[in-house]
């Protein structure tokens, strides 16, 4: 029986799951992830495959979910929110630890490699797989394939400027990537807080302002509406583009369940089509999904996709 090992490297938690060829779970294990240390970092990562190892006797394949990605040019973390990943070398130091090779992949994309292989979305030719919460951000498998393309950025639709914007929307708010306007900040937990509270005046959280809005508060279910058209317009575009038979709904925004209703009838006017036949989907693994894709790096039938000619 094939074990497979998949970290998912977070800000506040460092989770480890070890599966079998069947995607049972064997081991799922927690712990407080460390901060700004990159060299505890390892030390984590590396424990928690020992011991997980150590009381299921026998080594796995390794994987690793974490916060921005490997660039192909320098072989080098980027674009991670745990800034102190930045710039090291994540996949070649775990595997000189672990003594052998380790695969490395952006949260969102395990998330979306999850939920592909035996997730919400299995089966499914094209899958769209969206992480809304802190951050934004998502992945792309194609034929059961991760996507990750030559600058591995692929579905970085979180960095695009809010389509169609009002004028209310222009030119946006600040990105912490330089830029401003861009999709994560009108579509993240904080973006929704942030307008709400220029809305309002009031600062009121996403899990807040859907029970308010539940409970009949006229303003908090305006900001859950401009958050909906806001999204909605953002995905129209993934569909003109990408056209992908399912898009999954993850991270904590992900389960509003207002959201599987609105959104496909407020896309379908921005999408180039008599009509819109992608499904959205809740992921089936929940908070679990990035854990498992992680894992499920390995499969040859979910090999890495970088090669654009490939």
């Amino acid at each position: 029986m094939t074990l497979r090992l998949g970290l998912d490297l977070g800000g506040t938690k460092t989770e480890i799951i070890a599966l079998d060829d069947e995607g049972r779970i064997l081991l799922r294990r927690r712990r407080p992830s460390p901060r700004a240390a990159y060299g505890a970092t390892l030390d984590c990562l590396a424990a928690l495959v020992t011991e997980a190892e150590a009381e299921l006797g026998r080594q796995g394949s390794v994987g690793v979910a974490m916060p921005g990605a490997i660039s192909p040019a320098s072989g080098l973390v980027k674009n991670a929110n745990s800034h102190w990943l930045n710039g090291q070398r994540l996949d070649h130091d775990l595997a000189e630890r672990l003594g052998r090779p380790v695969r490395v992949a952006n949260d969102a994309d395990c998330f979306a490699l999850s939920e592909a292989t035996d997730g919400a979305a299995a089966g499914a030719s094209s899958v769209f797989g969206v992480i809304l919460g802190t951050g934004v951000g998502a992945g792309i498998v194609v034929n059961g394939r991760l996507l990750a393309g030559p600058n591995a950025i692929a579905g970085e639709w979180d960095h695009m400027p809010l389509p169609w914007p009002g004028d209310d929307e222009r030119p946006g708010p600040d990105c912490y990537c330089g830029l401003k306007g861009c999709v994560e900040t009108f579509c993240s937990g904080p973006g929704l807080a942030a307008d709400h509270q220029k809305s309002t005046g009031h600062a009121i959280e996403g899990p807040a302002l859907l029970a308010l809005a539940q409970a009949g508060d006229a303003q908090a279910q305006a900001s859950l509406d401009r958050h909906a058209d806001r999204l909605a317009r953002a995905l129209a575009v993934v569909i003109n583009i990408l056209d992908p038979q399912v898009i999954v709904l993850g991270g904590g925004l992900g389960q509003m369940p207002h959201l599987y209703q609105a959104l496909p009838r407020l896309w379908t006017p921005w999408v180039f089509s008599d009509r819109v036949d992608t499904r959205l989907v809740a992921p089936r693994h929940g908070d679990s999904s990035g854990v498992r894709g992680a894992a499920w790096l390995w499969p040859p039938s979910s090999t890495l996709e970088t090669d654009p000619h490939a």
